[in-house]
C-alpha cells in the first residue's frame, strides 16, 4: 500500500478527507497538532476518527502557542472570537497555519516515503482564510517540486485536496457515502466541556448549513 500523511484537526473536514484516502487504499500516517487553540477538544476527537480509520499511525505534535497568538483562536490571546463569517478575514485566522502544516507534513512525507498529503481545506464553505484556497495549494505544490529531494528528483510528494470545491453539504454527503461518523468530529471554535458546540461561531454556522443542505441531522448536536 502506498502511504500517505492525513492533516487530522478532529473537525468534520479533517474527517472527510481521511475517509477519501481510505477509500483510494492508502496506509494512512495521521498528524494533529496542539499550538493553543481554545477548541483543543478537538484533538480528543483526532484520536477517535484515527481509532475509526484504523490508521497506520496517528502522531500528536505540540507546537508553542506563541507562534499563532495574533489568532483570536488561541486561548490565550487575549482577544475575543468575533463572528463575521463571509464578511472578510476572520479574527480566528491564525497566521501562515496551513504553511506550517504542510510544511511539516512534507517532511514527515519524505521521511516515510509518503507519495501524497491529504489536507480538508475548502474555498466553498469556508471562513475567508487565504491558505484554503486553490491558489495557495498550487503555490505549495510548486515549492514541493523545487524545494524537497524528491521534488527535484521528478517525483514530488502530491497535496491531495479532495474537498476544495465543494460546498459543506456536498463533503457531508461525501463522507456520510464514506462510512464517516460524524459524532465522532468537533468543528466549533468555543465548544463546551464535552464538546458540545456553542452554536454561535462561525464554524458552527458553516457545519449547521452544511447538514440542513445534505437534509441530515449533525449527531454532535446530541452531546
Amino acid at each position: 500500500m502506498d502511504r500517505c500523511v492525513v492533516l487530522l484537526s478532529g473537525g468534520l473536514d479533517s474527517a472527510t478527507a481521511a475517509a477519501v484516502a481510505k477509500s483510494r487504499d492508502f496506509s494512512i500516517f495521521a498528524l494533529t497538532f496542539v499550538y493553543g487553540q481554545r477548541h483543543d477538544i478537538e484533538v480528543e476527537f483526532a484520536r477517535k476518527i484515527a481509532n475509526f480509520l484504523h490508521v497506520a499511525s496517528h502522531q500528536v505534535i505540540n507546537l508553542p502557542d506563541s507562534l499563532f497568538k495574533s489568532s483570536s483562536l488561541i486561548r490565550n490571546s487575549g482577544k475575543e472570537i468575533l463572528n463575521n463569517y463571509a464578511d472578510s478575514i476572520p479574527t480566528t485566522y491564525v497566521p501562515a497555519r496551513n504553511i506550517v502544516f504542510l510544511s511539516m507534513a512534507l517532511a514527515y512525507a519524505e521521511t516515510i516515503g509518503a507519495t501524497h498529503i491529504f489536507i480538508g481545506v475548502n474555498a466553498v464553505d469556508y471562513s475567508g482564510y487565504p491558505d484554503c484556497r486553490p491558489e495557495f495549494i498550487e503555490s505549495f505544490q510548486r515549492v514541493i517540486a523545487t524545494g524537497t529531494k524528491t521534488g527535484v528528483e521528478g517525483k514530488p510528494i502530491v497535496i491531495e485536496t479532495p474537498l476544495i470545491l465543494l460546498t459543506k453539504g456536498q463533503i457531508i454527503q461525501l463522507g456520510t457515502s464514506l462510512g464517516v461518523d460524524y459524532s465522532l468530529t468537533s468543528s466549533c471554535y468555543n465548544p463546551f466541556p464535552g464538546g458540545k458546540p456553542c452554536g454561535l461561531c462561525d464554524s458552527c454556522k458553516i457545519r449547521k448549513k452544511g447538514f440542513e443542505e445534505a437534509g441530515l441531522i449533525d449527531p454532535a448536536l446530541q452531546r
